[in-house]
């Protein structure tokens, strides 16, 4: 039987260097962002306007050959909006099912917290349970179902921030941030002719994805490293700064995650270095800090690493007994 990453790693790498063709940089997040594909969660994208958070979710669809919708969300914007209406159809004389943007493989939620929070919940039961419930009837949607969802932190007039019950859904939030000065002229060069991302191609099929994410299930970890995330876990529940410490929703996910990257990263095994490079992106969301905060996003990012900081890494041989 071949090693789980052994299927992964070139699907990865051909995902990877075909979003470079329209991404400048940022190997790091489309890492992440390939981690929470694979894993089955998804992912929220929180950067001031214009850092490519758009983009790069258009370039993942593009990479792949799978449905792709994209719903720009407003404060008008209604739950139907989303997951579709029983219509009259007058000719067949029945009411029929008009089937919402939702039902595709990835969804592009773009700037969601610009709509209300009757329209935000309608993705809950998407999300986590990848189905629709609608006028008593329930609909699976495809596999897979993967929402990239991107929000402005700056800006607060005519948005409304999303519940503590829709960010837990998001497997990861990532920060996108400026390019540095050498990638800032190589965006330059690129987009001073047509858009990239028109003649950017699919380098695989919605079934390699599925094929890959079963293989993950197969990576190993180690009983201590289920120990390490627990305590990573516990310590952000009993820090006094924090109101509401991490679900077992976020641990599970940190967990999964874990193994992932680890097949991403070409190894059939976890490390602690594979739970502590998603710590951060996978806790900090969950965390509700008390008092006044101006940054809740940077203030829980600090103290999560800090927590990582002071809980003892377990020190071992982390391959599996052949």
């Amino acid at each position: 039987m071949p090693e789980p990453s052994a299927g992964i790693q070139p699907l990865v790498e051909s995902l990877q260097q075909n979003i470079a063709k329209v991404i400048v940089g940022k190997r790091r997040q489309v890492e992440l962002i390939l981690t929470a594909l694979f894993t089955g969660g998804h992912v929220l994208l929180e950067d001031v306007p214009g850092t490519g958070k758009t983009m790069l979710a258009r370039a993942l669809a593009r990479s792949i050959d799978a449905d792709f919708k994209r719903v720009q969300f407003t404060p008008d914007l209604l739950p139907s909006d989303l997951t579709g209406i029983h219509y009259f159809h007058q000719k067949s004389g029945e009411f029929m099912f008009r089937a919402g943007p939702v039902f595709t493989n990835i969804l592009l939620a773009d700037e969601i917290n610009r709509a209300t929070p009757r329209t935000q919940s309608s993705l809950l039961e998407c999300m986590e349970e990848k189905q629709v419930s609608l006028d008593g009837q329930t609909r699976r949607l495809d596999d897979p179902f993967f929402v990239i969802a991107t929000q402005n932190p700056v800006e607060t007039q005519g948005t409304y921030p999303l519940p503590e019950a829709q960010l837990d859904r998001f497997f990861l939030q990532l920060p996108l941030g400026y390019p540095d000065a050498a990638e800032g002229l190589e965006i330059l060069r690129r987009h001073l002719g047509d858009d990239p991302i028109l003649t950017l191609e699919p380098v695989c099929r919605k079934a390699d994805v599925l094929a890959a994410a079963r293989l993950v299930q197969d990576v190993h970890l180690h009983p201590a490293l289920l120990d390490y995330v627990l305590h990573l876990t516990e310590a952000t529940r009993a820090h006094e700064s924090v109101a509401l410490g991490v679900s077992p929703r976020g641990s599970i996910a940190l967990a999964r995650g874990a193994r992932t990257l680890a097949a991403l990263r070409g190894r059939a095994y976890v490390l602690p270095d594979d739970v502590q490079d998603l710590l951060v992106p996978v806790f900090a969301h969950r965390l509700i800090l008390r008092g006044s905060v101006r940054s809740r996003t940077h203030a829980a990012e600090t103290l999560v690493a800090e927590l990582a900081a002071a809980v003892p890494v377990p020190a071992e041989d982390w391959k599996p007994a052949r």
